[in-house]
């Protein structure tokens, strides 16, 4: 992490789809800022642009004008290659559909970035461990996606998403394809990790999750028409399952 740097700095990005008479503006001059330690809700309905711009934030899009800093790091200037490696170990995803491979276990599946990242085989397992520890998982480490829940699936892709230490954990609908008790356990681990000082951004189309967040962004027609900070109505539960956390 680079000390003194927000963690996200997003400068009038525009995204244009399609040229002439049939262009889509799915950005329109787009600036916000979040600094470490936020924990940011971006709403907006179905073609707002939030899907585009956490594209563009998770560097899986480019835009087509404007300026995105991750962590300190001009996003533009990056090849391929090191585009790559900067989404690798800066971005931790955590997606709606889980995204985990099948016929691995839990443990195999939380490994899988610091495989990529060349981390040494020991040392991947020890801090996938942790961090399956640190999402209440301990006993189920061995267990493959289809011996689990949802819910427990949606907490190993936290797991996945925490072991690099990234900047920021990046979270698509995290809690869409969960029932009202698995929703409640990922928002409860989300706050915790929240209260230890991890940046979060957070893609939701649900008042009742965007709540969760210290801050919501709203976007209508690709432009942001509202960015205010927020008091939590149920403080968030005790950080005492992240002691030691995850490094």
């Amino acid at each position: 992490m680079t000390p003194g740097h927000p963690v996200l700095d997003v400068q009038a990005l525009t995204k244009v789809y399609g040229h002439g008479d049939t262009a889509v503006h799915a950005l329109r001059g787009v600036s916000l800022r979040v600094e470490r330690g936020d924990y940011v809700a971006i709403m907006g309905a179905s073609g707002s642009g939030k899907s585009t711009l956490m594209n563009i934030i998770g560097c899986l899009d480019v835009p087509t004008g404007g300026r995105y800093l991750l962590d300190g790091t001009d996003v533009g200037a990056l090849d391929e290659r090191r585009l790559s490696i900067l989404r690798n170990r800066r971005i931790g995803f955590i997606f709606q559909s889980f995204n985990l491979i099948p016929r691995m276990s839990a443990l195999a599946n939380v490994e899988l970035p610091l495989a990529y990242g060349g981390i040494r085989p020991a040392e991947r397992r020890r801090r996938a461990q942790a961090a399956l520890r640190q999402v209440g998982l301990a006993d189920r480490m061995d267990h493959e996606p289809n011996e689990l829940s949802g819910g427990q699936q949606q907490r190993v892709a936290v797991a996945r998403a925490l072991v690099t230490a990234p900047a920021l954990l990046l979270a698509d609908e995290p809690t869409g394809n969960l029932d009202t008790r698995s929703t409640a356990d990922v928002l409860a681990i989300l706050d915790q990790l929240s209260l230890s000082g991890r940046t979060i951004v957070l893609i939701t189309h649900e008042d009742e999750v965007a709540a969760r967040a210290k801050r919501v962004i709203r976007l209508v027609d690709g432009e942001i028409i509202e960015d205010r900070r927020q008091s939590r109505v149920d403080g968030p539960p005790p950080a005492a399952s992240l002691a030691g956390g995850v490094r």
